[in-house]
């Protein structure tokens, strides 16, 4: 067996094989990985009995699973109407000018993807942009060269 079969099949077993525990397989394979493999789901379909179709509609369900490679960092802009009135859409579009890709994309040295979302629920202190689960209040524009600094630096560290 080659290293992701062992690794996605330890993961399984850790859930004893229990059809019941996709989600939480799919999110340790996340979590390995930074996206879900095409493979890996083959051999979660395989070893559970599960079609890989419902495996994928589960997987597309979610938002928080990618079938799609992802960046080391995620960047997430809030779009939600607190946020857009207060600046959100000028922020998403200083991050796409300094990445140098649109939301939804990941750059090229994989290291940041960024997405937006509708809304965080945090409206009283947008805009706000969240990076690896790390939440910027109250972000400016001048506030996205030091936050993308901040997780470059620690790429080098």
């Amino acid at each position: 067996m080659e290293t992701q079969e062992l690794k996605v099949k330890s993961y399984i077993t850790k859930y004893n094989n229990e059809k019941k525990a996709l989600i939480s397989i799919l999110q340790d394979i996340q979590e390995e990985y930074n996206y879900l493999p095409q493979e890996a789901l083959e051999i979660v379909s395989g070893t559970l009995g599960i079609p890989l179709i419902d495996i994928i509609g589960v997987a597309t369900f979610y938002r928080a699973f990618s079938l799609e490679p992802r960046g080391k960092h995620i960047i997430t802009v809030c779009t939600g109407t607190a946020c857009h009135i207060r600046g959100g859409p000028k922020i998403l579009d200083a991050f796409e000018k300094k990445l140098n890709i649109e939301a939804g994309n990941t750059t090229e040295d994989s290291q940041f993807t960024l997405e937006t979302v509708a809304c965080l629920g945090c409206c009283a202190i947008g805009p706000v942009v969240v990076v690896d689960s790390n939440y910027h209040a109250q972000t400016t524009i001048r506030e996205v060269d030091p936050i993308l600094k901040k997780y470059r630096k620690r790429e080098r560290e």
